[in-house]
């Protein structure tokens, strides 16, 4: 008997399987034009030596690579709903030679047990999700589930769309009209979801508008 939990995840997965099937292929080489802030996002992480990071939404594994290439003395995780896109991860994980060190799985973002996905591994010091939200229809209890899964003095780093409000009326409406081509929908009420998530949790929330209000970054820090 399939459970609310297990029919969200496999209905979701089907869906971005099939948005990713053929784009995995040249995923990054296209987004790294309009994905802006994410190595930003990596080098704020400041990892400690020998500590643990996750990432929701690890889609093809490139921020993976980067963050494990920076932080050598660290132990990186990814999640993510699409088996195509993990497949794409394995890959890259493996022409990088860090599938020692980095490990990938399937789950669901708003609702994911580390222990059953990772082994001995039941928190983190650093969990980051990269213009991952905008496309998590329940977007909201990721942030909820990724707070409950860090470590005491832990962070959540969050880089994602914002509202583009400095930027032309015209490019905003291009933008977004383009971005829905591909199930993706900017998240305007992020930064009140997290002051309201800062607030329940007693963590310290840094938030920055990037490029104009083309993207936004959060921290939030327990």
């Amino acid at each position: 008997m399939s459970t609310p939990a297990a029919e969200r995840l496999g209905g979701h997965a089907e869906l971005m399987d099939g948005v990713y099937r053929w784009q995995r292929h040249i995923y990054d080489l296209t987004r790294k034009y309009y994905l802006l802030g994410r190595d930003r996002l990596v080098a704020g992480l400041d990892v400690p030596a020998g500590g643990t990071v996750l990432e929701l939404g690890c889609g093809t594994g490139r921020n993976l690579v980067v963050a494990a290439r920076r932080y050598p003395n660290a132990r990186f995780f990814g999640l993510d709903i699409s088996n195509e896109m993990l497949e794409t991860a394995r890959a890259a994980l493996a022409r990088d030679a860090l599938s020692g060190r980095v490990t990938v799985a399937r789950g669901d973002a708003t609702d994911f047990d580390p222990s059953i996905l990772f082994g001995e591994v039941k928190s983190f010091d650093r969990i980051f999700i990269s213009y991952s939200l905008s496309m998590i229809p329940e977007w909201e209890k990721a942030v909820t589930a990724a707070l409950a899964a860090l470590s005491p003095g832990g962070s959540l780093h969050v880089v994602d769309f914002g509202g583009q409000e400095r930027l032309p009326a015209w490019f905003r409406a291009a933008l977004r009209g383009w971005l829905r081509r591909f199930h993706v929908s900017p998240r305007d009420s992020l930064r009140e979801v997290l002051e309201s998530e800062s607030s329940r949790t007693g963590a310290n929330l840094s938030f920055q508008t990037l490029y104009r209000g083309y993207a936004i970054l959060g921290i939030l820090k327990r």
